[in-house]
């Protein structure tokens, strides 16, 4: 199984979907999160962070990059790239250092770093789609490494 597909009616589902993901996710995971503005990567992130007991307020790093939060001793940093200009500002930021085998990388706009970044394990992607009259989203998650596919297994059942 190499991908799986769900249509999020509204934002519950999404917030339900990243538990989900969030439930299956051991330490070290790489997630890239895809998809144009407001189609809900940043709203998938809080889902995450909010399954794992995180109770404060989650906002998309633009400005800063990086956000770090740490949970029940999990290291877990959410990236948001899309200001980036050049994937090596990544690089310059001391970009490589989050991504130290242990810590759950969550990142926003990956193809801004393109080259600097290691590998996803999942790749989220998020587009929005009307079914049956409802303005929802798609969604699509792939696995690319075998700990990726092991998460997809667990989502799929």
């Amino acid at each position: 199984m190499k991908s799986i597909n769900f249509f999020l009616k509204n934002e519950p589902e999404q917030l339900g979907l990243a538990a989900k993901i969030a439930a299956q996710s051991p330490a070290g995971t790489v997630i890239f999160l895809d998809g144009d503005l407001g189609t809900g990567k940043t709203t998938l992130v809080r889902g995450f962070l909010q399954s794992l007991g995180f109770t404060g307020n989650v906002k998309s790093p633009t400005y800063t990059l990086v956000e770090p939060y740490r949970i029940d001793n999990q290291q877990i940093y959410h990236f948001d790239l899309y200001r980036l200009g050049t994937p090596d500002e990544l690089e310059y930021a001391g970009g490589r250092d989050y991504f130290d085998g242990d810590a759950i990388c969550l990142i926003e706009w990956p193809e801004k770093a393109k080259g600097y970044l290691p590998m996803a394990d999942l790749l989220v992607q998020l587009s929005y789609q009307n079914q049956a009259g409802v303005q929802g989203r798609h969604c699509v998650i792939s696995s690319n490494t075998p700990k990726g596919r092991s998460i997809l297994q667990a989502l799929s059942n």
